[in-house]
């Protein structure tokens, strides 16, 4: 491996970014840089991590090879926060810098206009906020980590340690990655956001025929979704109710029961032993294959796989 000179590694810290994200990544690529030292002739160092921030530029320092933008505590950063960084993110994109994000980090890229039509993530808890902010973007909370090349996006904010791999794969390579995580005692790249979230229905939306039905399935756990029953509950014509439902709710009808239902199935898997057929028939479904494929396609992971993951009841 050829190297004429590190790779420059930029940390953002804007007012509020969380300090245990930047000093983890600090840490996390000092190790990288010692396991790549093992494989070339040459020491390095191959990565260099400084922190950058707009006033750095009056000093003459050239374009980072990427710029992180770590979690903010609590709130992600509002629009006024944001616009101190706007053109000096986008001039640093201008001259090939990478932007990467974790967390509430992405409302600061969002806010550029460079996201528009991109596909990114961000915390799951965040995500009805950057959609109302930023329509413009394809948000996809189901990933921890989204790499679209020139954009890089994690998702919860814990996944600057992913977003870190995922650079040092990029950079240092493969091996040097595995040998990092393993070095960590963390799972490589690859794990998925969904596996973590919470379903958390839109309660805020202010169709009150809507809202009483989502506390009717809510009380019921779901078990009842007959379009004409749901229609009936909310007093509506079954066409208009699918319609205004989606609207209220960023869901359909059917979507939107089942993810109550695996909600429930998470607790009960989580904190009971019963076999994943009974916890499908509890939660209204008397097919356990086709339970399975719902779990699986909500969660990204199988009941048992997702029992060994996260039961409280494990040795």
């Amino acid at each position: 491996m050829t190297h004429l000179a590190p790779i420059e590694i930029g940390l953002v810290p804007y007012p509020g970014a969380q300090q245990a994200a930047l000093l983890g990544l600090t840490d996390l690529f000092e190790i990288a840089d010692h396991f790549a030292a093992r494989h070339h002739a040459q020491a390095g160092p191959f990565l260099r991590v400084t922190q950058r921030l707009p006033s750095d530029d009056e000093t003459g320092l050239t374009s980072p090879s990427v710029l992180i933008f770590a979690p903010k505590i609590a709130t992600p950063p509002t629009a006024g926060e944001a616009a101190l960084f706007v053109e000096w993110i986008i001039k640093h994109h201008r001259h090939g810098t990478t932007l990467a994000s974790v967390c509430g980090g992405a409302f600061l890229l969002a806010e550029t206009g460079l996201l528009e039509g991109r596909s990114v993530t961000t915390h799951w808890d965040h995500a009805e906020l950057f959609r109302q902010r930023f329509p413009e973007v394809n948000l996809d909370i189901d990933k921890l980590i989204i790499d679209d090349g020139d954009l890089i996006s994690a998702g919860g904010i814990m996944a600057w340690i992913d977003l870190g791999l995922k650079l040092v794969d990029r950079f240092l390579g493969a091996t040097v990655m595995a040998e990092t995580a393993h070095y960590l005692l963390v799972d490589p790249p690859g794990r998925e956001q969904r596996y973590y979230s919470a379903f958390s229905p839109n309660l805020t939306h202010g169709d009150a025929a809507i809202l009483k039905v989502q506390h009717w399935l809510q009380a019921g756990g779901a078990k009842d979704t007959a379009l004409a029953a749901l229609a009936g509950h909310a007093g509506l014509e079954e066409r208009t109710f699918l319609r205004r439902f989606r609207k209220a709710t960023g869901l359909t009808a059917v979507d939107y029961c089942q993810r109550l239902r695996v909600g429930k199935a998470c607790e009960m898997l989580q904190f009971t032993t019963q076999p994943a057929e009974a916890v499908a028939w509890q939660v209204g479904y008397t097919d356990a294959g086709a339970f399975r494929k719902v779990f699986l396609r909500i969660t990204g992971l199988t009941p048992g796989e997702y029992r060994r993951r996260f039961s409280v009841r494990r040795a």
